[in-house]
C-alpha cells in the first residue's frame, strides 16, 4: 500500500541506508531519523542528509542528544577507539565502541515520532551476523522492544495500530547488504562507516566499523566508492 508512512533511524551508514532503500521499495513513506548524540564521527550526519534527500525521505529530523554527558563509549568521550584488530577479536566480548543503551535510545524517540505520525513502522539496519558484538543488534532484543512498544503507546494500549520493528538486515552478512544495496541502486558514495575519520577526510581504514565495511565489499565483489586510508 503506497502512502504507508515509516520511521527509519538513519545514521548515514551503510546499514541504515540499506534498511532505508528497503523501506521505500516496499511502498513506505519514509521519515528519516537521526541523532547528533556528540559522537566523535558526526561526519556521519553529513552522509545522513545527503542520504535522506537522494531516497526522497518526507522529512529528515536531527535531533541532539548529548550522551557525551553519560560517557562509557569510545565513540563519545575521550576513550581510544580501537583499531587494528583482527576478525577474531571483534567477534569476541562487546567493545569500547559500544555506546550504552543507544539503540534503545535511538528506538524511543523513533517510537514517540512514529505515534504523533499515526505509523505502525519503524525500521533499523541492525545486523546480528558481521556486527561489533553489540547486545542491542541481535533478534530477541528487537523482538522484546516491540513487544515493550505496544504495551507504552496511546496508540497500542487503545488498539488503534500494533507497531512493528523492521530489521530487514539482521540475519544478512555485510556483503548480503551490500548486495541488497546494488540491487535496490543505492550509492554507496554517500554513506559513512569510519569512527575515527583521518584529518584528510578519508575513513582511517583500522577501525572495527572500517573493517567490517572493507570485509563487505571484498566479499560481495563490490568496489567501495568511499575513500579509505592505507
Amino acid at each position: 500500500m503506497p502512502g504507508r508512512r515509516a520511521v527509519v533511524l538513519l545514521s548515514g551508514g551503510l546499514d541504515s541506508t540499506t534498511a532505508f532503500g528497503v523501506a521505500r521499495a516496499e511502498g513506505f513513506e519514509c521519515y528519516a531519523l537521526s541523532f547528533d548524540y556528540g559522537q566523535r564521527h558526526d561526519r556521519e550526519l553529513d552522509s545522513a542528509r545527503r542520504v535522506a534527500a537522494a531516497l526522497g525521505a518526507k522529512e529528515h529530523l536531527v535531533l541532539r542528544l548529548d550522551l557525551r554527558a553519560i560517557g562509557g563509549a569510545a565513540l563519545t568521550p575521550d576513550i581510544p577507539v580501537p583499531k587494528g584488530g583482527s576478525g577474531a577479536e571483534m567477534g569476541t566480548g562487546i567493545p569500547v565502541t559500544y555506546v550504552p543503551a543507544r539503540n534503545t535510545i535511538f528506538l524511543s524517540h523513533a517510537l514517540a515520532w512514529a505515534e504523533v505520525l499515526e505509523s505502525s513502522d519503524i525500521f533499523i539496519g541492525v545486523n546480528a551476523l558481521d556486527y561489533s558484538g553489540y547486545p542491542d543488534c541481535r533478534p530477541e532484543y528487537i523482538e522484546a522492544f516491540e513487544r515493550m512498544a505496544n504495551l507504552a503507546t496511546k496508540a497500542g494500549v487503545e488498539g488503534r495500530t500494533r507497531l512493528h520493528i523492521h530489521a530487514p538486515l539482521i540475519s544478512l552478512s555485510k556483503a548480503q547488504i551490500v548486495r541488497r544495496g546494488v540491487e535496490l541502486g543505492l550509492d554507496f558514495g554517500l554513506t559513512w562507516s569510519c569512527y575515527e575519520p583521518r584529518p584528510d577526510g578519508r575513513a582511517c581504514g583500522r577501525c572495527d566499523s572500517c573493517q567490517l565495511r572493507r570485509k563487505g565489499f571484498g566479499e560481495a565483489g563490490v568496489r567501495d566508492p568511499v575513500a579509505t586510508a592505507g
